[in-house]
């Protein structure tokens, strides 16, 4: 068996967790062993801002998790710095005390942010923006309200104010230069982009420089050069990175504005290549993603064999990553005699594009708020091809060429096989086409998982869709995982997130922030949307009944023939003879047809005619029952057994503590239907080990499982943990109920949440972190303050015809 080389790798970024992609996927050569100064696995770094808008959590942006570390076999260093490189022993060592021997070795140390020295530098409350470290500091600055200053209006520097400003913050940004981001944008582009940004609340002061920071132990204050004070409890250092060419310099590799490199990515020394925003080749050092992976690409090739690849430069497209700001540059946009503008402005619509040409061809773009044809101006400013013969039509897009008519398909249909779709990733039109038909793909998921296509920033979720319809024909469709409905192209995680960090509380203010397509949505999204509001805004925002189900409006089931279904609540499935004896009289003077036990041990009135709801309810409320709620997207049975008060085999008081449960989760809204059980030994008659959440009694306490299911889907459930007492009892479910509340998406059932968020993630939250699991107990008991108040005994007594009109009834039944 041949031995396997010994690679080294510094740095645990985007650009090395790529090249080893491609170094798997050429084969098996190399033992690999990574050393990463951060305390985790590789993440999205591009993804930085939707997690500090809130519209994105670290679990979202992780690139490689723990399972792909070992599938490859991989040795992974967390939370150990590289500080030597013994090059005549070929050897690192790590801060801790870790050596690795090498045979090859790549040095990935990225870039350090640039810190202004200006006096308050290192006040507590000034960060930079580079790492998730940094990410969570602004989050938790962000907690506690307040002033934020973002110095510097690039790039990085807008994300953040986008982000704190959706945090809660108020935000200003101090920019030196006259206009935002003017390495990227024209002044034209940058003055809409500075609208954009104030209409959101965000001061932008161009043309101001910082003097200092004010504060004696933490930052109260900035103070600009004319002598302007803003008030600040953050401060945040956007103004540009530096290549970390530290541990390359003091191992006696050759640095200049970076670690210099050949086009193979090859240090001065022949047994280290260097790769990511660290290096310099060719006189350049890059801090866009695009060109990284192109080295990534380029040492995958050398490291795996003999090969020809060299690194080249291209141009790289410039997105900015704020939620609802569309924006797309690239290429050279000064002034010069030898070039010439096509510009388009559209003030109904906010648009501005600019499209520069020399010599018959493009040699840059700027497009702001339709940024449709960037991809298209890219190819021609990288092909050089003459746009001569479309001078006049060039500024209105691809559609308008070649008889596209405005066609978006029949533009996609022009793009050439080595187009340019997914800039971030670097993928082509034909490496998707290919993907799809050698894999057989058919959905974007599909497409994102074999490519990386779409799955970084997702600006060109819309052309990958593109490529697909044209290669795919009518078997293209956009899953349902994708968007909630036909309203909008927002999954039901996004709204979630969004709801939360825009702080929308009502549905048209979704619908409108969310660019809803629809004037009123429809019978999917409208229910999910009451659903996140209600869960978000508890006490705030006021449940729409109109937004709900047909049987959850009315407190009943209806059936196959029209009539309904009521089933009155019996705690723990316990009864009295005053509650038997009304629900007989209700049978008798209503002409009931049908009057059945259920399998939630609770009695089920079937055939109730639609105009009897209200009458039938107003008995059974005046002899003190109330709704079971076994239409509903939240608490329906607690099943229990009769415990050691009667059963020889009892260790508990089962049916006493499924009555405090069922009163503790009583009126509770959820993403989907709850039910529980509490069986009082390990025999289970209850049938604890099918249900949603299920407890076991056993001599010393109190097992708590979760996540079964017996219905369509049938699977048994998992230990969530053991406990000592009752009051235990109810403080975890009450936990884990709003944990699934908090991050569960609309019809989901615990079970597939758990599968999402992971069985492990759960327990270690509700079982281990003692104050993640009281705050969340704390949040369950806060909104059931306003869950228990049942809607149907307020209405009994006079409800509006409207509630109960057919046309009411028929928006949404369909969709029940």
């Amino acid at each position: 068996m041949t031995q396997k080389l010994k690679l080294v790798v510094v740095g645990n970024g985007m650009a090395p967790g790529r090249m080893l992609e491609h170094l798997f996927e050429a084969g098996d050569a190399y033992e690999v062993t990574i050393f990463n100064a951060e305390p985790r696995v590789n993440y999205d770094r591009i993804m930085l801002s939707p997690v500090l808008s809130g519209e994105k959590t670290y679990e979202d942006i992780i690139i490689h998790s723990d399972d792909w570390y070992a599938e490859h076999g991989v040795t992974l260093h967390r939370g150990e710095k590289v500080t030597k490189i013994d090059r005549e022993a070929k050897t690192v060592t790590s801060e801790g005390g870790i050596t690795a021997p090498y045979d090859k070795l790549v040095i990935a140390t990225g870039s350090n942010p640039f810190i202004i020295p200006l006096p308050g530098h290192k006040l507590k409350g000034v960060l930079a923006y580079r790492d998730l470290d940094d990410t969570h500091g602004m989050m938790e600055a962000a907690k506690k309200g307040g002033n934020a200053v973002v110095i510097g209006g690039g790039l990085l520097g807008l994300e953040a104010a986008a982000g704190l400003k959706m945090q809660g913050m108020d935000v200003t940004v101090i920019h030196l230069m006259p206009s935002l981001m003017e390495r990227q944008l024209d002044p034209a582009a940058g003055f809409l982009l500075k609208r954009e940004l104030e209409g959101r609340g965000i001061e932008v002061l161009c043309e101001a420089n910082t003097k200092q920071i004010l504060g004696t132990e933490k930052v109260e204050g900035v103070e600009l050069a004319d002598g302007r004070v803003i008030d600040a409890s953050l401060v945040v250092m956007a103004v540009g990175i530096r290549p970390n060419t530290q541990l390359a310099a003091e191992s006696g590799l050759e640095v200049g504005r970076g670690i210099v490199t050949d086009s193979t990515l090859r240090t001065s020394d022949p047994n280290i290549y260097s790769v990511g925003e660290c290096v310099e080749v060719g006189g350049m050092v890059y801090g866009l993603v695009a060109p990284l992976y192109q080295m990534a690409r380029v040492i995958a090739g050398h490291l795996s064999g003999p090969s020809d690849a060299e690194f080249k430069h291209v141009e790289t497209p410039t997105k900015l990553k704020v939620t609802g700001v569309n924006l797309y540059s690239v290429g050279e946009f000064g002034e010069g005699p030898d070039r010439e503008d096509i510009v388009l402005r559209d003030a109904m619509r906010g648009t501005y594009k600019r499209v520069i040409i020399k010599d018959d061809k493009i040699i840059g773009c700027v497009l702001y708020g339709d940024v449709a044809d960037g991809g298209w101006y890219n190819e021609m400013l990288k092909s050089g091809d003459s746009i001569q013969e479309m001078r006049d039509t060039l500024i209105f897009g691809q559609a308008y060429q070649g008889g596209g008519g405005g066609d978006p398909l029949a533009a996609i249909a022009n793009l050439s096989d080595d187009a340019e779709i997914c800039g971030c990733n670097g993928i082509s039109k034909g490496q998707i086409v290919k993907a799809i038909q050698d894999g057989g793909l058919t959905t974007l998921g599909d497409v994102r998982a074999h490519t990386k296509a779409s799955a970084s920033c997702g600006t060109c979720t819309g052309l990958v869709e593109g490529v697909m319809a044209l290669t795919l024909g009518d078997a293209f469709a956009l899953p349902d995982a994708e968007g909630m409905c036909g309203c909008t192209a927002h999954s039901h995680g996004h709204v979630r997130r969004l709801i939360k960090a825009k702080e929308l509380k009502s549905i048209p203010a979704v619908m409108q922030d969310l660019e809803w397509s629809t004037p009123e949505g429809c019978a999917k999204c409208r229910p999910a949307l009451n659903y996140y509001l209600v869960s978000d805004w508890p006490g705030e925002y006021v449940d729409d009944m109109q937004s709900r189900f047909i049987n959850e409006r009315v407190h009943a089931n209806i059936q196959k023939d029209g009539t309904y279904s009521v089933v009155p609540r019996m705690f723990g499935g316990v009864t009295t003879p005053d509650e038997l004896r009304a629900i007989a009289d209700v049978a008798d003077k209503f002409e009931i047809p049908t009057v059945k036990v259920t399998g939630g041990q609770r009695i089920d009135l079937l055939g109730v005619k639609k105009e009897d709801l209200l009458p039938v309810w107003k008995d059974l409320n005046d002899a003190g029952m109330i709704s079971g709620a076994a239409y509903a997207k939240g608490l329906r049975t607690v099943k229990t057994c009769v415990g050691q008060d009667w059963c020889r085999f009892g260790t508990q008081d089962s049916t006493g503590l499924g009555i405090k449960l069922e009163h503790l989760l009583w009126g509770s809204w959820a993403p989907a239907k709850l039910k529980l059980a509490v069986s009082g030994c390990p025999r289970n008659c209850s049938e604890s080990t099918c249900k949603d959440i299920g407890i076991i009694c056993v001599d010393s306490g109190f097992e708590i499982l979760y996540g079964g299911a017996a219905g369509l889907h049938i699977q048994g459930t998992t230990p969530l943990g053991k406990v000592a007492t009752e009051e235990e009892v109810l403080e975890y479910v009450g936990a884990l109920t709003q944990m699934y509340r908090d991050q569960g998406f609309y019809l989901e059932r615990i079970y597939k949440w758990a599968d999402r968020v992971g069985y492990d993630h759960i327990q270690d939250v509700i079982m281990n972190d003692h104050d993640a699991r009281k705050e969340y107990y704390k949040q369950f008991l806060f909104s059931q303050k306003f869950a228990q108040i049942d809607p149907w005994a307020e209405r009994v007594a006079g409800a509006e015809a409207h509630e109960f009109s057919p046309m009411a009834d028929l928006k949404l039944e369909a969709a029940e």
